[in-house]
């Protein structure tokens, strides 16, 4: 999508969210809320001084990441300024917030120890991705952390969900695989691909079991994570 579309469903995002994922019986607050605690033990062991939500839309992610980045300087960027209102008046002095405007982020090179990706790529044509990836590692300091999360293509009920929905319309879905390989060739190092989100909630009692199935290519999502 663009920012014209973006700015259009900013309003009825969450709302719409709900109603694609309801078959999980899941809120959306479930789905950022693993992400950000699965990006925590990446970064596990490593201060986080300043961590950027690349994307962050409406701030679903907001919440979560202060409360497993206590100490961090949380900035979150989108090109959406209707959403980024929408953050703003949900988060409070949780995070600040910052339009993108161009392809060219607004930040001095080093600045963060982490970026924080959560499904922001299969909205992003393709030839975006290399120059996306390239403002994100100039941004992180030496040795900062990327923490890209995007929806597998290779679960059958994540592509239901992604067709069904009315902002996914342009979604364009990316193998884990291809997007490890963009990654690396964007000079990053370390990559590593890592699946997350196996079981719907009637399944809960078996969630346990999810970080021992990482490798397995079912999971809902999937995250690359990789050093500068």
């Amino acid at each position: 999508m663009n920012q014209p579309e973006f700015d259009r469903h900013a309003e009825s995002y969450r709302r719409l969210h709900a109603e694609n994922i309801r078959i999980t019986g899941e809120s959306p607050d479930y789905f950022a809320r693993n992400k950000v605690q699965h990006a925590s033990r990446l970064a596990a062991g490593r201060p986080v001084r300043r961590l950027l939500d690349f994307g962050c839309g409406i701030g679903n992610a907001t919440p979560f990441l202060r409360e497993f980045f206590p100490d961090a300087e949380i900035t979150g960027t989108d090109v959406s300024a209707a959403s980024l209102d929408i953050a703003r008046s949900h988060s409070g002095s949780a995070a600040s917030f910052q339009v993108v405007e161009g392809d060219r982020l607004p930040f001095e090179d080093g600045h963060f120890s982490l970026v924080f990706v959560s499904c922001v790529f299969h909205h992003l044509d393709a030839e975006k991705h290399p120059v996306s990836l390239g403002e994100i590692r100039r941004v992180l300091a030496p040795d900062g952390l990327l923490a890209l999360y995007e929806h597998n293509p290779w679960n059958p009920l994540t592509v239901r969900a992604v067709q069904a929905c009315e902002f996914d319309e342009h979604a364009m879905l990316i193998s884990a695989p291809r997007l490890k390989r963009i990654v690396t060739a964007a000079g990053f190092g370390q990559a590593r691909t890592r699946y997350i989100v196996f079981y719907p909630r009637f399944l809960g009692f078996m969630r346990w079991s999810e970080p021992m199935l990482a490798w397995l290519p079912l999971g809902a999502q999937y995250c690359v994570s990789a050093r500068r």
